[in-house]
Protein backbone atom coordinates (compact mmCIF):
# COMPACT_ATOMS: atom_id res chain seq x y z
CA UNK A 1 0.00 0.00 0.00
CA UNK A 2 1.21 3.47 -0.86
CA UNK A 3 1.60 5.74 2.05
CA UNK A 4 -0.01 9.08 1.94
CA UNK A 5 2.01 11.90 0.60
CA UNK A 6 2.69 15.14 2.22
CA UNK A 7 1.03 18.24 0.40
CA UNK A 8 4.55 19.85 1.72
CA UNK A 9 6.50 16.11 0.41
CA UNK A 10 4.29 16.19 -2.97
CA UNK A 11 5.53 19.76 -3.90
CA UNK A 12 9.06 18.91 -2.97
CA UNK A 13 8.98 16.09 -5.11
CA UNK A 14 7.19 18.42 -7.91
CA UNK A 15 9.96 20.53 -8.01
CA UNK A 16 12.64 17.93 -7.96
CA UNK A 17 10.79 16.30 -10.84
CA UNK A 18 11.15 19.49 -12.97
CA UNK A 19 14.92 19.08 -13.03
CA UNK A 20 17.01 17.10 -15.58
CA UNK A 21 19.65 16.23 -13.48
CA UNK A 22 21.85 13.00 -14.34
CA UNK A 23 20.03 12.36 -17.86
CA UNK A 24 16.28 11.85 -19.61
CA UNK A 25 16.03 7.61 -20.21
CA UNK A 26 13.51 8.05 -23.21
CA UNK A 27 11.75 4.64 -24.64
CA UNK A 28 13.00 4.56 -27.98
CA UNK A 29 16.68 3.63 -26.32
CA UNK A 30 18.94 2.60 -28.82
CA UNK A 31 22.66 3.84 -29.14
CA UNK A 32 24.44 4.34 -32.19
CA UNK A 33 27.64 1.79 -32.51
CA UNK A 34 30.90 3.90 -32.83
CA UNK A 35 31.91 5.28 -36.14
CA UNK A 36 34.19 3.30 -38.20
CA UNK A 37 37.80 6.14 -37.34
CA UNK A 38 40.95 5.21 -39.34
CA UNK A 39 42.74 4.28 -36.20
CA UNK A 40 41.78 7.86 -34.78
CA UNK A 41 39.43 8.56 -32.06
CA UNK A 42 36.05 10.58 -33.23
CA UNK A 43 34.60 13.15 -30.96
CA UNK A 44 30.62 12.40 -30.43
CA UNK A 45 27.79 14.50 -30.12
CA UNK A 46 26.29 13.74 -26.85
CA UNK A 47 23.01 12.15 -27.33
CA UNK A 48 23.50 11.21 -30.78
CA UNK A 49 22.37 8.06 -31.08
CA UNK A 50 18.34 9.00 -29.78
CA UNK A 51 18.63 6.68 -26.89
CA UNK A 52 18.97 9.08 -24.02
CA UNK A 53 19.22 13.13 -24.12
CA UNK A 54 22.48 13.82 -22.78
CA UNK A 55 22.56 16.97 -20.34
CA UNK A 56 24.97 19.58 -20.99
CA UNK A 57 28.72 18.76 -18.57
CA UNK A 58 27.63 22.17 -17.41
CA UNK A 59 24.16 20.79 -16.13
CA UNK A 60 26.06 19.20 -13.19
CA UNK A 61 24.46 21.93 -10.74
CA UNK A 62 21.08 20.84 -11.67
CA UNK A 63 22.20 17.86 -10.00
CA UNK A 64 23.54 19.01 -6.96
CA UNK A 65 20.35 21.67 -6.88
CA UNK A 66 18.05 18.55 -7.28
CA UNK A 67 19.94 16.14 -4.48
CA UNK A 68 19.92 19.73 -2.24
CA UNK A 69 16.04 19.67 -2.88
CA UNK A 70 15.52 16.46 -1.89
CA UNK A 71 17.67 16.31 0.80
CA UNK A 72 15.81 19.50 2.51
CA UNK A 73 12.61 17.63 2.60
CA UNK A 74 13.98 14.11 3.61
CA UNK A 75 12.77 14.20 6.62
CA UNK A 76 9.37 14.37 4.73
CA UNK A 77 9.93 11.70 3.16
CA UNK A 78 11.42 9.31 5.80
CA UNK A 79 7.77 9.73 7.34
CA UNK A 80 5.98 9.34 3.91
CA UNK A 81 7.18 5.75 3.61
CA UNK A 82 6.66 4.36 6.61
CA UNK A 83 10.22 5.18 8.60
CA UNK A 84 10.94 5.07 12.61
CA UNK A 85 11.32 8.21 13.81
CA UNK A 86 15.26 7.79 14.62
CA UNK A 87 15.69 7.06 11.10
CA UNK A 88 17.18 9.81 8.76
CA UNK A 89 17.51 9.75 5.15
CA UNK A 90 20.80 11.07 2.96
CA UNK A 91 20.49 11.78 -0.57
CA UNK A 92 22.81 10.36 -3.21
CA UNK A 93 21.88 10.65 -6.14
CA UNK A 94 18.71 11.62 -8.45
CA UNK A 95 18.01 10.82 -11.77
CA UNK A 96 14.41 11.72 -13.81
CA UNK A 97 13.12 9.61 -16.82
CA UNK A 98 11.42 11.38 -19.69
CA UNK A 99 8.31 10.63 -18.84
CA UNK A 100 8.88 12.61 -15.56
CA UNK A 101 9.47 9.71 -12.91
CA UNK A 102 11.83 10.83 -10.05
CA UNK A 103 14.19 8.06 -9.14
CA UNK A 104 16.06 9.05 -5.31
CA UNK A 105 18.50 7.21 -3.91
CA UNK A 106 19.25 7.17 -0.33
CA UNK A 107 21.25 5.99 2.51
CA UNK A 108 19.87 5.79 5.90
CA UNK A 109 20.94 6.20 9.59
CA UNK A 110 19.49 5.16 12.71
CA UNK A 111 20.02 7.34 16.43
CA UNK A 112 23.08 8.52 14.36
CA UNK A 113 24.53 5.49 13.06
CA UNK A 114 24.82 4.25 9.74
CA UNK A 115 22.57 1.51 8.71
CA UNK A 116 24.62 -0.96 6.16
CA UNK A 117 22.23 -2.32 3.89
CA UNK A 118 19.99 0.35 4.86
CA UNK A 119 19.69 1.99 1.08
CA UNK A 120 16.44 2.28 -0.80
CA UNK A 121 15.46 4.34 -3.56
CA UNK A 122 11.71 6.33 -4.06
CA UNK A 123 10.20 6.28 -7.25
CA UNK A 124 7.88 9.09 -7.98
CA UNK A 125 5.54 10.60 -11.13
CA UNK A 126 6.56 14.03 -12.17
CA UNK A 127 3.84 15.71 -9.81
CA UNK A 128 5.63 14.33 -6.66
CA UNK A 129 3.35 10.76 -6.47
CA UNK A 130 4.87 8.05 -4.99
CA UNK A 131 4.85 5.31 -7.31
CA UNK A 132 7.01 2.58 -5.60
CA UNK A 133 10.10 2.36 -3.27
CA UNK A 134 12.28 -0.06 -3.69
CA UNK A 135 14.33 -1.16 -0.25
CA UNK A 136 17.85 -3.40 0.20
CA UNK A 137 16.27 -4.26 3.39
CA UNK A 138 12.50 -4.82 3.67
CA UNK A 139 12.56 -5.11 7.47
CA UNK A 140 11.87 -2.39 9.99
CA UNK A 141 15.14 -1.46 10.71
CA UNK A 142 15.38 -1.19 15.11
CA UNK A 143 17.43 -2.44 17.58
CA UNK A 144 16.77 -2.86 21.44
CA UNK A 145 19.85 -0.79 22.13
CA UNK A 146 23.09 1.17 20.51
CA UNK A 147 25.12 -0.09 23.52
CA UNK A 148 27.45 -2.65 22.69
CA UNK A 149 27.91 -5.54 24.73
CA UNK A 150 31.94 -6.66 23.47
CA UNK A 151 34.83 -4.46 23.24
CA UNK A 152 36.15 -4.13 19.69
CA UNK A 153 39.53 -2.72 18.28
CA UNK A 154 40.52 1.14 17.72
CA UNK A 155 39.24 2.57 14.46
CA UNK A 156 35.95 0.20 14.44
CA UNK A 157 33.04 2.66 13.68
CA UNK A 158 29.47 1.48 15.39
CA UNK A 159 26.82 0.94 13.01
CA UNK A 160 23.54 -0.77 12.06
CA UNK A 161 24.24 -3.81 10.16
CA UNK A 162 20.77 -4.44 7.91
CA UNK A 163 22.63 -6.11 4.64
CA UNK A 164 20.69 -9.51 5.53
CA UNK A 165 17.85 -10.57 8.12
CA UNK A 166 16.79 -8.79 11.31
CA UNK A 167 19.04 -5.63 11.81
CA UNK A 168 21.46 -5.51 14.47
CA UNK A 169 23.71 -3.42 16.36
CA UNK A 170 27.34 -3.81 14.96
CA UNK A 171 30.92 -2.56 14.62
CA UNK A 172 32.32 -2.01 10.89
CA UNK A 173 36.21 -2.80 11.08
CA UNK A 174 38.51 -1.94 8.00
CA UNK A 175 41.93 -4.25 7.84
CA UNK A 176 44.25 -3.07 5.12
CA UNK A 177 46.59 -5.37 3.81
CA UNK A 178 47.50 -7.50 0.32
CA UNK A 179 45.85 -9.53 -1.20
CA UNK A 180 47.98 -12.90 -3.18
CA UNK A 181 48.39 -11.44 -5.99
CA UNK A 182 49.56 -8.04 -5.05
CA UNK A 183 46.62 -5.76 -5.16
CA UNK A 184 46.25 -3.80 -2.33
CA UNK A 185 43.20 -4.89 0.11
CA UNK A 186 41.00 -2.97 1.96
CA UNK A 187 38.49 -5.41 3.83
CA UNK A 188 35.58 -4.10 5.57
CA UNK A 189 34.62 -6.86 8.50
CA UNK A 190 30.94 -6.77 10.26
CA UNK A 191 31.25 -7.74 13.28
CA UNK A 192 27.58 -8.29 15.75
CA UNK A 193 28.62 -5.94 18.58
CA UNK A 194 26.43 -8.14 20.84
CA UNK A 195 28.93 -11.53 20.52
CA UNK A 196 31.22 -10.47 18.65
CA UNK A 197 30.83 -12.80 15.56
CA UNK A 198 31.70 -11.97 11.94
CA UNK A 199 28.41 -11.10 10.47
CA UNK A 200 29.81 -10.57 6.84
CA UNK A 201 33.27 -9.26 5.06
CA UNK A 202 33.63 -8.05 1.45
CA UNK A 203 36.97 -6.75 -0.22
CA UNK A 204 36.70 -2.54 -1.53
CA UNK A 205 39.14 -3.01 -3.83
CA UNK A 206 37.81 -4.26 -7.00
CA UNK A 207 39.79 -5.42 -9.46
CA UNK A 208 39.90 -6.46 -12.93
CA UNK A 209 41.58 -7.93 -16.32
CA UNK A 210 41.86 -7.35 -19.82
CA UNK A 211 43.73 -7.07 -23.08
CA UNK A 212 47.55 -6.02 -23.96
CA UNK A 213 48.37 -2.02 -24.44
CA UNK A 214 47.53 -1.75 -28.03
CA UNK A 215 44.82 0.71 -29.50
CA UNK A 216 46.69 1.69 -32.35
CA UNK A 217 46.86 5.42 -33.50
CA UNK A 218 44.98 7.42 -31.41
CA UNK A 219 43.92 10.73 -30.65
CA UNK A 220 44.62 12.10 -27.07
CA UNK A 221 42.88 15.21 -25.05
CA UNK A 222 45.91 16.84 -23.41
CA UNK A 223 46.93 20.17 -22.26
CA UNK A 224 49.48 22.98 -22.48
CA UNK A 225 51.44 23.56 -20.05
CA UNK A 226 54.54 25.58 -19.76
CA UNK A 227 56.76 24.54 -22.85
CA UNK A 228 55.06 21.26 -23.46
CA UNK A 229 52.25 19.23 -22.49
CA UNK A 230 50.59 17.11 -20.04
CA UNK A 231 47.97 13.89 -20.03
CA UNK A 232 44.94 16.44 -18.62
CA UNK A 233 42.46 16.03 -20.29
CA UNK A 234 40.46 19.33 -20.52
CA UNK A 235 37.14 17.54 -22.14
CA UNK A 236 36.03 15.16 -19.90
CA UNK A 237 35.98 16.67 -16.57
CA UNK A 238 39.92 17.15 -16.07
CA UNK A 239 40.95 13.47 -16.24
CA UNK A 240 44.45 13.03 -15.26
CA UNK A 241 46.99 10.02 -16.22
CA UNK A 242 49.85 9.90 -13.77
CA UNK A 243 53.25 7.56 -13.78
CA UNK A 244 53.45 5.60 -10.26
CA UNK A 245 56.76 4.51 -11.34
CA UNK A 246 56.66 1.15 -10.14
CA UNK A 247 55.20 2.97 -7.01
CA UNK A 248 52.41 1.52 -4.84
CA UNK A 249 50.74 4.38 -3.30
CA UNK A 250 49.96 7.99 -3.91
CA UNK A 251 49.40 9.61 -7.67
CA UNK A 252 53.34 9.41 -8.92
CA UNK A 253 53.78 11.81 -11.42
CA UNK A 254 51.79 13.45 -13.87
CA UNK A 255 52.63 12.20 -17.28
CA UNK A 256 54.10 15.13 -19.30
CA UNK A 257 55.81 15.22 -22.86
CA UNK A 258 57.47 17.87 -24.92
CA UNK A 259 55.96 17.59 -28.58
CA UNK A 260 52.25 16.37 -27.65
CA UNK A 261 53.46 13.09 -29.54
CA UNK A 262 52.83 10.15 -27.08
CA UNK A 263 54.34 6.87 -26.54
CA UNK A 264 55.45 4.51 -29.74
CA UNK A 265 53.29 1.59 -29.50
CA UNK A 266 55.65 -0.76 -27.60
CA UNK A 267 55.59 -1.68 -24.12
CA UNK A 268 59.45 -0.48 -24.09
CA UNK A 269 58.72 3.06 -24.07
CA UNK A 270 56.99 4.19 -20.39
CA UNK A 271 54.36 6.71 -21.86
CA UNK A 272 52.82 3.68 -23.84
CA UNK A 273 50.80 2.56 -20.87
CA UNK A 274 49.75 6.26 -20.07
CA UNK A 275 48.67 6.52 -23.72
CA UNK A 276 46.55 3.46 -23.61
CA UNK A 277 44.80 4.20 -20.55
CA UNK A 278 44.53 8.01 -21.30
CA UNK A 279 42.60 6.59 -23.86
CA UNK A 280 40.44 3.95 -22.44
CA UNK A 281 39.26 6.73 -19.85
CA UNK A 282 38.35 9.26 -22.73
CA UNK A 283 36.32 6.45 -24.50
CA UNK A 284 34.75 5.64 -21.72
CA UNK A 285 33.74 8.76 -20.48
CA UNK A 286 32.05 9.06 -24.16
CA UNK A 287 30.39 6.07 -24.06
CA UNK A 288 28.96 7.00 -20.73
CA UNK A 289 27.77 10.34 -22.08
CA UNK A 290 26.58 9.05 -25.83
CA UNK A 291 25.15 5.59 -24.21
CA UNK A 292 24.12 6.37 -20.95
CA UNK A 293 23.26 10.37 -20.91
CA UNK A 294 25.62 10.30 -17.91
CA UNK A 295 28.06 12.92 -17.45
CA UNK A 296 31.32 11.43 -15.49
CA UNK A 297 31.53 8.01 -13.77
CA UNK A 298 29.69 9.72 -10.64
CA UNK A 299 27.17 11.43 -13.00
CA UNK A 300 28.48 14.84 -11.75
CA UNK A 301 30.83 16.00 -14.44
CA UNK A 302 33.92 15.52 -12.52
CA UNK A 303 36.50 13.08 -14.02
CA UNK A 304 38.60 10.16 -12.16
CA UNK A 305 41.96 9.77 -12.72
CA UNK A 306 44.40 6.99 -14.02
CA UNK A 307 47.51 5.33 -12.20
CA UNK A 308 50.09 3.57 -14.35
CA UNK A 309 52.81 0.97 -13.96
CA UNK A 310 51.92 0.16 -10.55
CA UNK A 311 54.24 -2.23 -9.00
CA UNK A 312 56.85 -4.64 -10.12
CA UNK A 313 55.48 -7.08 -12.68
CA UNK A 314 51.80 -6.75 -11.33
CA UNK A 315 49.53 -8.26 -13.65
CA UNK A 316 46.16 -6.82 -12.99
CA UNK A 317 44.17 -3.37 -12.31
CA UNK A 318 42.06 -2.12 -10.56
CA UNK A 319 39.49 0.21 -9.07
CA UNK A 320 39.76 2.08 -6.04
CA UNK A 321 36.65 4.10 -4.74
CA UNK A 322 38.76 5.83 -1.57
CA UNK A 323 40.51 7.61 -4.39
CA UNK A 324 38.10 7.27 -7.17
CA UNK A 325 40.94 6.25 -9.74
CA UNK A 326 41.93 3.32 -11.73
CA UNK A 327 45.23 1.76 -11.52
CA UNK A 328 47.12 -0.26 -14.05
CA UNK A 329 49.93 -2.97 -13.62
CA UNK A 330 52.13 -3.44 -16.20
CA UNK A 331 52.39 -7.38 -16.61
CA UNK A 332 54.67 -9.87 -15.50
CA UNK A 333 57.28 -9.10 -18.31
CA UNK A 334 56.82 -5.29 -17.06
CA UNK A 335 56.25 -4.25 -20.60
CA UNK A 336 52.15 -5.62 -21.20
CA UNK A 337 50.48 -3.30 -19.25
CA UNK A 338 46.86 -3.89 -18.60
CA UNK A 339 45.60 -1.12 -19.99
CA UNK A 340 43.65 -1.90 -23.25
CA UNK A 341 39.54 -0.95 -23.74
CA UNK A 342 37.83 -3.04 -21.97
CA UNK A 343 40.06 -3.07 -18.82
CA UNK A 344 39.41 1.02 -18.75
CA UNK A 345 35.88 0.29 -18.78
CA UNK A 346 35.88 -2.65 -16.66
CA UNK A 347 37.63 -0.69 -14.17
CA UNK A 348 35.36 2.67 -14.16
CA UNK A 349 32.67 1.09 -13.77
CA UNK A 350 33.23 -0.44 -10.66
CA UNK A 351 33.26 3.56 -9.42
CA UNK A 352 29.77 3.79 -11.40
CA UNK A 353 28.12 1.06 -10.11
CA UNK A 354 29.67 2.35 -6.34
CA UNK A 355 27.99 6.13 -7.51
CA UNK A 356 24.43 4.09 -8.07
CA UNK A 357 23.43 0.72 -6.82
CA UNK A 358 26.83 0.19 -4.59
CA UNK A 359 26.51 -3.54 -5.08
CA UNK A 360 27.76 -5.50 -2.11
CA UNK A 361 31.36 -6.84 -3.39
CA UNK A 362 30.07 -10.30 -2.16
CA UNK A 363 28.01 -12.95 -2.81
CA UNK A 364 25.54 -12.41 -5.43
CA UNK A 365 25.19 -8.88 -5.66
CA UNK A 366 29.29 -9.21 -6.03
CA UNK A 367 28.96 -11.45 -9.13
CA UNK A 368 26.55 -8.58 -10.07
CA UNK A 369 28.95 -5.82 -9.35
CA UNK A 370 31.72 -7.39 -11.42
CA UNK A 371 29.24 -8.32 -14.46
CA UNK A 372 28.10 -4.96 -14.31
CA UNK A 373 31.55 -3.84 -15.22
CA UNK A 374 32.16 -6.94 -17.97
CA UNK A 375 29.17 -5.61 -19.22
CA UNK A 376 29.67 -2.42 -19.26
CA UNK A 377 33.93 -2.63 -20.11
CA UNK A 378 32.54 -4.57 -23.40
CA UNK A 379 30.25 -2.39 -24.51
CA UNK A 380 33.39 0.48 -24.51
CA UNK A 381 35.06 -1.69 -27.00
CA UNK A 382 32.52 -1.75 -29.21
CA UNK A 383 31.03 1.88 -29.07
CA UNK A 384 35.29 2.79 -29.63
CA UNK A 385 35.19 0.53 -32.67
CA UNK A 386 38.90 0.24 -32.64
CA UNK A 387 40.44 -1.73 -35.92
CA UNK A 388 43.04 -2.66 -33.61
CA UNK A 389 40.63 -4.08 -30.91
CA UNK A 390 37.32 -4.84 -32.39
CA UNK A 391 34.62 -5.61 -29.85
CA UNK A 392 34.02 -8.77 -28.93
CA UNK A 393 31.71 -10.67 -25.59
CA UNK A 394 35.66 -12.31 -24.38
CA UNK A 395 37.38 -10.68 -21.09
CA UNK A 396 40.98 -10.02 -21.56
CA UNK A 397 41.47 -12.01 -24.22
CA UNK A 398 45.06 -10.61 -25.39
CA UNK A 399 46.85 -10.85 -22.01
CA UNK A 400 47.50 -15.02 -22.51
CA UNK A 401 47.41 -15.26 -18.55
CA UNK A 402 46.62 -18.81 -19.01
CA UNK A 403 49.29 -19.11 -20.81
CA UNK A 404 47.55 -20.59 -24.14
CA UNK A 405 46.25 -17.55 -25.78
CA UNK A 406 42.57 -18.44 -24.28
CA UNK A 407 40.05 -15.50 -22.98
CA UNK A 408 39.92 -14.76 -18.67
CA UNK A 409 35.92 -14.72 -19.04
CA UNK A 410 33.34 -15.78 -22.26
CA UNK A 411 30.12 -13.94 -21.91
CA UNK A 412 28.11 -16.66 -24.50
CA UNK A 413 29.21 -19.65 -22.18
CA UNK A 414 31.15 -18.53 -18.87
CA UNK A 415 31.65 -21.78 -17.85
CA UNK A 416 34.17 -22.11 -20.79
CA UNK A 417 36.89 -20.49 -18.54
CA UNK A 418 36.53 -23.36 -16.06
CA UNK A 419 35.47 -22.07 -13.05
CA UNK A 420 32.53 -19.49 -14.20
CA UNK A 421 28.88 -20.34 -13.74
CA UNK A 422 26.69 -20.75 -17.08
CA UNK A 423 23.22 -20.74 -14.86
CA UNK A 424 21.84 -19.47 -11.42
CA UNK A 425 21.83 -22.50 -8.69
CA UNK A 426 21.41 -21.69 -4.93
CA UNK A 427 25.60 -21.99 -4.28
CA UNK A 428 26.30 -19.47 -7.06
CA UNK A 429 27.02 -16.80 -4.54
CA UNK A 430 29.15 -18.89 -2.73
CA UNK A 431 31.86 -18.64 -5.54
CA UNK A 432 34.52 -15.85 -6.39
CA UNK A 433 32.70 -12.92 -7.96
CA UNK A 434 34.70 -12.80 -10.89
CA UNK A 435 32.89 -16.47 -11.22
CA UNK A 436 28.99 -16.02 -9.93
CA UNK A 437 29.06 -12.93 -12.31
CA UNK A 438 28.88 -15.65 -15.37
CA UNK A 439 25.16 -15.66 -14.60
CA UNK A 440 24.44 -12.14 -15.53
CA UNK A 441 27.26 -12.04 -18.51
CA UNK A 442 25.76 -14.51 -19.80
CA UNK A 443 22.20 -13.22 -19.69
CA UNK A 444 23.59 -10.27 -20.83
CA UNK A 445 25.41 -11.92 -24.31
CA UNK A 446 21.91 -14.23 -24.29
CA UNK A 447 19.56 -10.77 -24.16
CA UNK A 448 22.09 -9.16 -26.95
CA UNK A 449 22.68 -11.45 -29.26
CA UNK A 450 20.63 -14.49 -28.27
CA UNK A 451 21.63 -18.30 -28.04
CA UNK A 452 22.77 -20.63 -30.71
CA UNK A 453 25.71 -20.31 -33.01
CA UNK A 454 26.84 -16.93 -34.82
CA UNK A 455 29.72 -15.28 -35.92
CA UNK A 456 30.28 -11.22 -34.20
CA UNK A 457 33.43 -9.61 -35.82
CA UNK A 458 35.22 -13.26 -36.71
CA UNK A 459 34.59 -14.26 -33.13
CA UNK A 460 32.55 -17.31 -33.26
CA UNK A 461 30.03 -17.91 -30.30
CA UNK A 462 27.36 -20.72 -29.64
CA UNK A 463 25.58 -19.91 -26.35
CA UNK A 464 23.01 -22.58 -24.57
CA UNK A 465 20.47 -22.38 -22.29
CA UNK A 466 19.46 -24.02 -19.35
CA UNK A 467 16.19 -25.19 -20.26
CA UNK A 468 17.00 -25.71 -23.85
CA UNK A 469 14.93 -22.54 -25.09
CA UNK A 470 15.57 -20.59 -27.70
CA UNK A 471 16.09 -16.60 -27.22
CA UNK A 472 16.22 -13.98 -29.74
CA UNK A 473 18.41 -11.05 -28.75
CA UNK A 474 17.16 -7.31 -28.74
CA UNK A 475 20.55 -5.87 -29.72
CA UNK A 476 23.44 -4.59 -27.34
CA UNK A 477 22.89 -1.21 -27.67
CA UNK A 478 19.01 -1.95 -26.26
CA UNK A 479 20.63 -4.35 -23.70
CA UNK A 480 22.82 -1.82 -22.10
CA UNK A 481 19.62 0.86 -21.96
CA UNK A 482 17.83 -2.01 -19.24
CA UNK A 483 21.06 -2.97 -17.43
CA UNK A 484 21.76 0.66 -16.76
CA UNK A 485 18.41 1.79 -16.30
CA UNK A 486 18.35 -1.21 -13.77
CA UNK A 487 21.47 -0.81 -12.08
CA UNK A 488 20.78 3.15 -11.38
CA UNK A 489 17.15 3.00 -10.84
CA UNK A 490 16.11 -0.07 -8.98
CA UNK A 491 19.05 -2.50 -7.67
CA UNK A 492 19.90 -1.90 -4.42
CA UNK A 493 23.30 -2.81 -2.60
CA UNK A 494 21.80 -5.98 -1.76
CA UNK A 495 20.49 -7.20 -4.89
CA UNK A 496 20.58 -10.99 -6.08
CA UNK A 497 19.81 -12.07 -9.02
CA UNK A 498 15.50 -13.13 -8.48
CA UNK A 499 16.10 -9.21 -7.65
CA UNK A 500 18.24 -8.01 -11.12
CA UNK A 501 15.75 -10.05 -12.82
CA UNK A 502 12.74 -8.01 -11.21
CA UNK A 503 14.90 -4.90 -11.76
CA UNK A 504 15.63 -5.35 -15.32
CA UNK A 505 11.80 -6.56 -15.91
CA UNK A 506 11.08 -3.15 -14.59
CA UNK A 507 13.67 -0.86 -16.34
CA UNK A 508 12.14 -2.82 -20.22
CA UNK A 509 8.90 -1.74 -18.62
CA UNK A 510 9.84 1.67 -18.59
CA UNK A 511 12.20 2.12 -21.61
CA UNK A 512 10.03 0.03 -24.04
CA UNK A 513 6.60 -0.92 -22.44
CA UNK A 514 4.65 -3.31 -20.64
CA UNK A 515 3.75 -5.33 -23.34
CA UNK A 516 6.74 -5.19 -25.14
CA UNK A 517 9.23 -7.68 -27.12
CA UNK A 518 11.56 -6.24 -24.98
CA UNK A 519 10.27 -7.51 -22.12
CA UNK A 520 9.80 -10.24 -23.04
CA UNK A 521 13.30 -11.17 -24.40
CA UNK A 522 14.35 -9.76 -21.03
CA UNK A 523 12.13 -12.57 -19.43
CA UNK A 524 13.61 -15.29 -21.72
CA UNK A 525 17.26 -14.41 -20.71
CA UNK A 526 16.67 -14.88 -17.58
CA UNK A 527 14.95 -18.50 -17.43
CA UNK A 528 17.86 -18.93 -20.06
CA UNK A 529 20.48 -18.96 -17.03
CA UNK A 530 17.78 -20.55 -14.40
CA UNK A 531 16.94 -17.52 -12.96
CA UNK A 532 13.38 -17.36 -12.12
Amino acid sequence: MTPHMTTRRAAALAAVAAMVVVGVQSGAATAAPGNARDGASVTRTPGASGARTAIDPNTASERTAAIKSAQSDASSTADAIGLGSQEKLIVRDVIKDADGTVHTRYERTYAGLRVLGGDLVTHTTGSGKLKSVTKANTARITVPSTTPEVRTAAGARKVIWAGSGKPVLAFETVRTGVQKDGTPSRRHVITDAATGRTLHSYEAIETGVGNSQYSGKVTLSTTASGSGFELTDGDRGGHKTYDLNQGESGTGALVTDDDDTWGDGTGGDRQTAAVDAHYGAAMTWDFYKSALGRSGIAGDGKAAYSRVHYGNAYVNAFWDDSCFCMTYGDGADNKSALTSLDVAGHEMSHGLTAATANLDYAGESGGLNEATSDILGTSVEFFADSSSDAGDYLIGEKIDINGDGTPLRYMDKPSKDGGSADYWSAGVGDLDVHYSSGVANHFFYLLSEGSGPKTINGVDYDSPTADGSTVTGIGRDKAVQIWYKALSAYMTSSTDYAAARTATEKAATDLYGAGSPELAAVDAAWSGVNVK
